[in-house]
């Protein structure tokens, strides 16, 4: 199987080497050692600042987005949300659940969010900023400068969900002036689903303890105050948690995170050089590394494009549901996949477009 999604994606072998072994224990000065040891890496990857903290939660990345929401913000703030696609949206969800004021900002189909939409939102007293930062749904790379400009000028709270982007496009917590980053680990991490990262600034740590959320599980208090020690509040996804150790060493040994996103990004350059000819357009004016949205030209359904690579070729991308159903497709450029590999898929291209198939 050649996996081409946005996650779960494709493992080094040592990565799933680990997951191969039994599940030590966790309560152990060893397994705390790692723990410590993951959040000194994510910190540097992130470019965080040096009293910024990292917790790990067991849940998916939607996990980790209603953390964010239930520890920072409350029914007293004002805040504003980019709903441009799928994720987007669950961030609207989230705070129509937990009863805090928004305002949704709508991008066009494809594109992003401009100088001339934020400043109509200028001194209006908005708190917090939620943006989905790579909106994979459609492909599209917000600007974080822009957006955090304009939350450094309107002393905005800003929470930048970071499930898809984070390893693959540049960025630098702390000189965007971002308070909270969200990850996941079957990302650029490569690593299987499970386990939620959520980076804090000084400001987002002094926020989460001030705040009393309705909740045991997703209370970020306990797990700061845990994770001063290496631990969780809760039982962990222990094994998992040991893969990320791993990934984040080899990301450390290649070079960091800068060398990561430069590979990743090469991957993306390399692959849509390739497909020129093919009946495949992108669809997306704001094209982030980790994604190709692909839309066929050639009267095909998308998704019947993403069934006959599944069955016919053995090779997944990422199907879109809804009204994207058959009209859009995604080519992922993340986890262990290398040139070679893209040229199979471009093969599979070529070979479905002889059959008429494309």
């Amino acid at each position: 199987m050649l996996n081409f999604t946005v996650g779960p994606v494709m493992s080094s072998a040592s990565v799933r080497a680990i997951g191969a072994e039994q599940v030590p224990y966790f309560r152990t000065a060893e397994f705390s050692a790692v723990m410590l040891e993951n959040e000194k890496l994510i910190k540097k990857f992130a470019k965080a600042e040096e009293n910024a903290r990292v917790v790990f939660l067991t849940s998916s990345g939607t996990g980790a987005m209603e953390a964010a929401v239930m520890n920072c913000f409350t029914p007293k703030d004002k805040v504003l949300v980019i709903d441009g696609g799928s994720f987007g949206h669950r961030f609207v969800e989230l705070l129509e659940i937990h009863g805090v004021p928004y305002t949704a900002i709508h991008p066009e189909f494809g594109q992003g969010v401009t100088e001339e939409t934020l400043r109509q939102y200028d001194d209006k007293g908005y708190t917090g900023f939620l943006v989905n930062l790579d909106e994979t749904s459609v492909g599209v790379l917000y600007d974080i400068r822009l957006i955090s400009d304009f939350c450094t000028r309107n002393h905005i709270f800003l929470v930048v969900d970071s499930i898809s982007s984070f390893l693959c496009d540049e960025f630098d917590m702390k000189a965007l002036h971002v308070q909270v980053m969200i990850t996941g680990s079957q990302k650029a991490l490569a690593c299987p689903p499970g386990v939620a990262l959520v980076v804090l600034s000084e400001e987002a740590v002094e926020r989460v303890n001030n705040n009393r959320p309705r909740t045991m599980y997703f209370d970020l208090k306990s797990a700061l105050k845990n994770q001063e020690r290496g631990q969780t509040p809760f039982t962990c996804a222990v094994g998992i948690l040991l893969q990320i150790n791993r990934r984040l060493r080899e990301i450390d040994a290649a070079g960091g995170v800068d060398s990561e996103v430069q590979r990743i990004g090469n991957l993306a350059k390399y692959f849509r050089e390739r497909i020129s000819g093919l009946p495949l357009q992108i669809i997306s004016d704001s094209l982030p590394n980790a994604v190709t949205p692909l839309t066929p030209t050639g009267g095909v359904s998308a998704f019947d494009i993403f069934t006959t690579l599944k069955n016919e070729y053995g090779i997944w991308v990422c199907p879109n549901g809804g009204e994207l159903r058959d009209k859009v497709f995604r080519v992922g450029h993340i986890g262990a996949l290398t040139e070679n590999d893209f040229d199979t898929l471009i093969e599979a291209f070529h070979d479905m477009h002889r059959l008429g198939l494309l």
